[in-house]
């Protein structure tokens, strides 16, 4: 009878043990399914938004699942404005309308726009208007899980 005992309770360990592990091996493959999530914050100008999408390029070509968005404020913006050119004279908005059909998603801050008297329909076709951009950076991270960039 202890016999009997002493075998049920070792497979019964043995089961939940072999549950245990492949439970952990379903997360861990989940994980490893999921794309990787990364918020670019862009706030200082032209020369980090070229740093930036140098960067964002080469994070797509080393894992083109990767979740990309770019949040922008203050000078940061500039890059998505009508007509901006880096400083060899080439066009932002090529650059910009390329990554988003890779699906980057490019976000602009509504205050910069309103304390810099910046009309809307300057702002780049592909990119959208948040309320605030250090908010928007904030919720992508504490929210939706994002790792956080800086150029």
């Amino acid at each position: 009878m202890n016999m009997l005992r002493l075998l049920r309770h070792g497979l019964l360990a043995a089961l939940v043990s072999f549950s245990a592990v492949t439970h952990a091996a379903d997360a861990d493959n989940a994980a490893a399914a999921a794309p990787v999530k990364v918020v670019y914050h862009i706030n200082e100008g032209l020369e980090q938004a070229s740093n930036g999408l140098r960067n964002i390029r080469n994070h797509l070509a080393a894992d083109p699942r990767a979740k990309i968005v770019v949040v922008t404020h203050a000078a940061g913006i500039n890059f998505l404005l009508e007509g901006a050119k880096d400083k060899n004279g080439n066009p932002y908005d090529t650059v910009v309308s390329d990554l988003a059909l890779q699906g980057v998603e490019f976000r602009v801050c509504n205050f910069t726009l309103q304390g810099r008297n910046i009309d809307r329909s300057q702002v780049h076709p592909d990119a959208k208007i948040v309320p605030s951009g250090v908010a928007e950076v904030s919720r992508l991270q504490a929210k939706e899980g994002f790792a956080y960039l800086k150029p």
